[in-house]
């Protein structure tokens, strides 16, 4: 009897302790936020000499591949003084302080989701060195967390794909305001044109597949995708007069990397668009994803045309609808 009531007080004990835990992770309240921007705490001094200048290098610094000078974030600075109660629910939140030189990487601090980075150091060389040495890190890092963001608000109001797992072998979500303005699904050639109409344009995503010779990923790669694109604007995405149609603008040199979506092996290209025998233009990026178990490639492309305003926000939408994707 006697040890049956020790283990029912053990257990007991147990559960209170496992309770504690789960409700202070419980007590933190919803993260908010303006999309893409970024809470520095530091102090006015810092912020306004060469340690608020290259904390704006990194995070502010403009994106490759748009038309016009668009930062990576919008930075809202806060003197640490300042920083309490709900001004520090922001999702994404960098410190700068005094002390031993280090960085960390923390989640759910004063909130959740959330990602609190926090940089030390005793001199502005200090804070500076460790800033830039880990400043891909740092991008990432709160990229991801707006991404998944994004994704969240997207799933609120998901159009029905099944139109695109039935034909192409793919589950992707993006939102209702968007309508699938064009389809080919025959057994030689399969596309979709999904479009979603703005205030200045629209936006645009691009889906099909591709057989498996038709990129060689170690030559060239750049001018292959290039042709590829171009070729499909041809075929499928006519402009506004008779005999024009997308292309890929050629002064503007396009950005590719090495990346992974779907957890496969993806080309990134990220350039500019044009309509020939039209002036229309905008950005682009274009994934290329290798489906190696169905020996084929499957494309998405998004781009978004939005004459004289900022098209960050839009290529940034179509982003995280894009790797969202999931191969069936």
């Amino acid at each position: 009897m006697r040890k049956s009531l020790i283990a029912i007080f053990v257990a007991i004990i147990c559960m209170a302790c496992k309770e504690d835990k789960t409700s202070s992770q419980d007590l933190l309240s919803s993260s908010t936020g303006s999309m893409n921007t970024i809470s520095v705490v530091v102090d006015n001094e810092s912020w306004s000499g060469s340690v608020g200048e290259g904390v704006r290098n990194v995070l502010a610094a403009s994106i490759y591949g748009l038309p016009q000078d668009e930062p990576i974030f919008n930075i809202n600075q806060i003197p640490p003084h300042v920083f309490d109660g709900f001004i520090t629910k922001n999702r994404t939140v960098l410190k700068i302080v005094k002390g031993t030189k280090n960085i960390s990487f923390k989640k759910d601090v004063y909130a959740k989701p959330q990602r609190v980075i926090q940089i030390s150091g005793n001199t502005k060389k200090e804070i500076l060195d460790v800033l830039n040495e880990n400043s891909d890190k740092i991008i990432s890092t709160f990229k991801n967390v707006e991404l998944k963001a994004k994704q969240r608000l997207i799933k609120k109001s998901l159009y029905n794909t099944r139109v695109l797992e039935d034909n192409l072998g793919i589950k992707i979500n993006f939102p209702t305001a968007y309508r699938i303005a064009k389809t080919i699904a025959t057994d030689a050639d399969k596309f979709y044109w999904i479009k979603r109409d703005i205030p200045t344009g629209y936006v645009n995503l691009l889906l099909y597949e591709l057989p498996m010779h038709k990129i060689n990923k170690d030559t060239n790669v750049i001018s292959q995708i290039v042709k590829i694109r171009d070729s499909i604007g041809e075929k499928y995405i006519e402009g506004p007069v008779e005999g024009s149609y997308l292309i890929t603008e050629n002064a503007y040199t396009p950005f590719h990397t090495k990346t992974i979506v779907d957890n496969k092996p993806t080309l990134e290209t990220k350039g500019l668009w044009e309509v020939k025998n039209a002036f229309m233009g905008g950005p682009y990026v274009n994934y290329a994803i290798e489906d190696k178990i169905n020996k084929r490639w499957i494309v998405v492309e998004g781009f978004a045309y939005a004459p004289s305003v900022s098209k960050r926000n839009y290529m940034f939408e179509l982003e995280a609808i894009i790797k969202s994707i999931k191969i069936l």
